[in-house]
């Protein structure tokens, strides 16, 4: 552990290079700690020798590390309350009764990407406990339908139908009446199964068009199961003076467009959690900072990802204000 000062030395780095991006010299210290430049250079020495400072080519200032940032955030970042105007502008989205969870949660995070400079994701995806409570169709001319599924938390998902063969709307109806008897109280994770062996032998008895129905629900319903991505502000990124290079650029982009990658990004553990740089399994240049999220049988992950040099006390405020807000009723 860091005596007094050297914690006050390094908070004192730590916060300033986040604000400026620019390497913190000794002289820039000696006033604000009341020491001797000399004094602060041995101190800055030897938090570089413990590996929590780094010496940048360019300039004799220090920049903090991977160790050095981690040793920030679990031992001397302190909570931060947000200021009015922050709180005005999400609270916009909180006093919008009307909107559904997922929507709450990706007006939220689009906003908090753009007061953050930070690039927002949340991966959303049913719990095992949602289950079906009701599938309704809406015709919208020969070829095109929408189907509806209302789930037993008051979940609501919709989906654009092609049919490209022409389909009484009787056969549509009886369709929907099979489905509804024998889905009805099935985890939505489940469906697939259900449809696959117990409605798809059933309805070819009563359907005359069978197979272009089945297959459109069936799709619609592996869709509604699937995980989902939304991600917001992918290109603030690229304004951090961290990825001015070209190369880390596309590294950077090609990581947010792989799938699979983004998916690791999904959090289990309860809180807000921090992973910085290697930690991340994303990249060794940024700090990822996510929250678990369960409401009305829905869960997933919200985070937020960018440069190491990030306001961490003001993401984690943000943050515990989303979760706060997060009300049955959303």
């Amino acid at each position: 552990m860091l005596n007094d000062r050297q914690t006050k030395l390094l908070k004192i780095i730590v916060e300033d290079y986040i604000k400026t991006a620019r390497p913190v010299s000794s002289k820039a210290i000696c006033d604000i700690l009341n020491c001797s430049s000399a004094t602060i250079r041995n101190e800055m020495s030897y938090l570089e020798e413990t590996g929590l400072l780094e010496k940048t080519h360019i300039s004799s200032g220090r920049v903090p590390s991977e160790k050095g940032y981690r040793y920030y955030v679990d031992h001397i970042l302190e909570p931060r309350e947000l200021n009015g105007e922050d709180m005005l502008k999400l609270q916009t989205i909180v006093n919008n009764s009307s909107l559904m969870l997922d929507d709450y949660i990706s007006k939220s995070m689009e906003i908090v990407s753009e007061m953050t400079n930070l690039t927002a994701i949340v991966l959303g995806k049913s719990s095992k406990d949602n289950c079906v409570s009701k599938v309704e169709v809406v015709p919208i001319n020969e070829h095109n339908l929408i189907a509806i599924v209302i789930t037993d938390k008051g979940h609501v998902e919709h989906k654009n139908l092609t049919i490209k063969e022409n389909v009484s709307m009787n056969d549509i109806k009886q369709t929907v009446d099979l489905i509804n008897k024998m889905i009805i109280g099935t985890q939505l994770n489940e469906v697939g199964k259900v449809l696959e062996y117990e409605v798809k032998p059933i309805i070819a008895r009563y359907v005359k068009q069978h197979e272009v129905l089945y297959n459109a629900f069936y799709t619609a319903f592996t869709d509604f199961a699937k995980e989902s991505v939304t991600m917001t502000g992918r290109k603030n990124m690229l304004m951090q003076p961290e990825f001015n290079n070209a190369d880390k650029i596309r590294d950077i982009i090609s990581k947010f467009e792989d799938k699979e990658i983004v998916d690791k990004i999904e959090e289990n553990d309860n809180g807000i959690n921090i992973y910085i740089g290697s930690e991340t399994e994303f990249d060794d240049d940024v700090t990822i900072v996510k929250m678990k999220y369960e409401a009305n049988g829905e869960e997933g992950t919200i985070a937020l990802v960018g440069p190491k040099r990030m306001e961490y006390d003001k993401v984690i405020a943000l943050l515990e204000y989303i979760k706060e807000n997060m009300k049955e009723g959303n």
